[in-house]
């Protein structure tokens, strides 16, 4: 993360770093999304989706706010990658301002308790967020879980809302910028991540995995991204997808490369808007025996504590 340069013409400004944290699935990264007013960091129905700590800065006025979307924290570390995913969402707690603990509505489960474990180490003021509150049919159902959870934890704040509708966002805004620190701004007002168009690329590409492969088949897959050409008109990219086992390498493929061209379409699909203009995709399959099991080769891959 960037350090804070003191800088007097800024003086008035407040910028900081806020941690999004939360078991899989609970909505950190919709409400990323949301907060930025863009797509940023890749969604789907499944857990676990995001892999990476992401950056996203939104500069409102005199603040900077900078989000940092992370693994969603969880007890099953059967495997390396999932070991590595923990560590890297542990790892941003110490180094924000504040944190955002997301939780969803009338549900606490063990790995609510885990991470909330890990929140109280961090000795950070945290704000609870409870998340699809759209999917509550009476609002008042929500106060009994207000008061439970309030009884956890000495929280900062607690703002229902809806990341998926964009509601109740201000609230949970103001609540933020509240803590703070007086600063100049750490990126230029017009950036909106410190991640890089290939890293980007290659999230659209997983995303398309995660939505459209079967139950297991996701979770053994990792893209890197081999070229990145940028033309005046098309940027032309080629890109691995790497799975665990030939079984999966066909399932990805699918009959006569038609899964695999359906992935390319519709990563492409989320790409042109993402760099602004055509691109040519080429995708290839490789298998990489075990490596979500396998300490290096899931850094190799760019899973670590630091992204």
């Amino acid at each position: 993360m960037t350090d804070r340069v003191p800088d007097d013409a800024g003086a008035e400004q407040r910028c900081g770093y806020i941690g999004l944290i939360g078991r899989p699935n609970v909505g950190k990264s919709t409400l990323l999304n949301r907060l930025l007013g863009m797509k940023l960091s890749i969604v789907s129905n499944r857990p676990q989706t995001t892999r990476h700590r992401l950056l996203g800065v939104q500069t409102r006025g005199d603040t900077q706010f900078v989000y940092v979307d992370t693994p969603g924290l969880h007890g099953e570390q059967k495997k390396a990658l999932n070991r590595t995913l923990n560590r890297t969402a542990v790892a941003v707690l110490g180094d924000v301002d504040v944190i955002v603990l997301l939780v969803e509505p009338g549900r606490w489960t063990d790995d609510d308790d885990r991470v909330l474990k890990h929140v109280r180490e961090a000795g950070r003021p945290v704000i609870a967020v409870i998340n699809k509150v759209d999917l509550i049919p009476h609002k008042e159902q929500l106060l009994p879980f207000i008061e439970e959870l309030s009884g956890r934890y000495e929280f900062a704040d607690i703002v229902p809302l809806s990341a998926t509708k964009g509601q109740n966002l201000e609230p949970l805004e103001e609540a933020i910028r509240g803590f703070l620190p007086v600063s100049a701004f750490f990126f230029p007002e017009d950036q909106v991540t410190d991640r890089s168009e290939r890293f980007l690329v290659a999230e659209r590409i997983r995303e398309q995995l995660m939505r459209t492969l079967g139950q297991e088949v996701p979770y053994s897959t990792s893209v890197a991204v081999e070229a990145f050409e940028a033309g005046s008109s098309l940027t032309r990219i080629a890109a691995v997808i790497w799975v665990e086992r030939e079984g999966q390498k066909a399932i990805v493929i699918g009959k006569g490369g038609e899964q695999l061209k359906r992935i390319g379409q519709q990563a492409r699909r989320q790409i042109e808007p993402l760099l602004g203009q055509r691109v040519h995709l080429e995708l290839w399959v490789k298998v990489r025996a075990g490596w979500a099991d396998d300490e290096r080769a899931v850094k190799s891959l760019g899973y670590d504590e630091g992204g």
